[in-house]
């Protein structure tokens, strides 16, 4: 096949950062998890705080096994898929893969740690190891993956989208952050467990109502305020939640504590 067919069944993707990191968003906040950024976004909001992401041809098409290589030796139990708009791909090869090889076909547990137990984090195809103030920077090829006596467990996926495109792969979760410049498609409000809504300005409200009453009624509802305005936001966003309690905060908490 050629690159045009590999990227079409999803056998390559334009991976613009791996890393392994805590979820800082939503409803899984605090869980640790492998993410994956996929370079590409057809929305492009303009407090998108991951420009960076939109022009997927900055990001040269990798082997979408290598990536799943990556996410198992991690060791990790969920992995995020996010972006970008990560439904420009097809994500069905990447899905079944992570889902294929459970415990039985990984062996043990193979936790990212240096020598001194501290934790790795991949970013932009390097590793970083050690305090963010005191960083050792190593590539990929350097045996930092060592083995542990703690067995894996299965992969979990979750995906971040905009609901944009038509929904590929297999998910245990997906989080829904629909964009007033493009309506996410009809199935996203009944196939998303979770709907975040970035609050930007006081209209931002009132779109959210509008989103949350498309929403199936087991999805959880959060708020989130727009990172640049956030001083400004949050206290309006927790008034509103005060009299509205069926929405919950959410907070860019990986941006507080200083992670990926």
């Amino acid at each position: 096949m050629n690159q045009s067919d590999l990227l079409n069944s999803g056998r390559l993707l334009p991976v613009m950062e791996e890393f392994y990191s805590l979820q800082g968003e939503g409803y899984h906040t605090g869980e640790a998890a492998w993410f994956i950024r996929i370079g590409g976004c057809d929305v492009g909001c303009s407090w998108c705080d991951i420009k960076e992401s939109w022009n997927a041809k900055l990001f040269p098409p990798v082997q979408t096994d290598l990536v799943i290589e990556r996410a198992f030796q991690s060791g990790t139990r969920a992995v995020i898929i996010t972006g970008g708009e990560p439904l420009l791909y097809n994500l069905d090869y990447l899905c079944e893969r992570l889902k294929a090889q459970g415990p039985e076909h990984r062996g043990q547990d193979k936790t990212p740690k240096s020598s001194k137990g501290d934790l790795l984090l991949p970013l932009h195809g390097r590793v970083v190891e050690g305090s963010s103030s005191d960083p050792v920077i190593q590539s990929y090829s350097d045996p930092v993956i060592q083995s542990s006596s703690h067995p894996a467990s299965g992969i979990r996926t979750f995906l971040e989208t905009s609901g944009s495109r038509p929904l590929s792969g297999s998910w245990d979760w997906i989080c829904l952050s629909p964009k007033k410049e493009w309506s996410p498609r009809e199935e996203f409000y009944t196939l998303s467990h979770e709907l975040k809504v970035i609050i930007h300005e006081e209209t931002d409200f009132t779109w959210a109502e509008e989103q949350a009453e498309k929403m199936n009624p087991d999805a959880h509802l959060f708020l989130q305020p727009e990172w640049s305005r956030r001083e400004e936001m949050l206290p309006r966003i927790i008034r509103y939640i005060l009299d509205h309690p069926v929405w919950k905060l959410s907070l860019q908490a990986h941006k507080y504590i200083g992670i990926p």
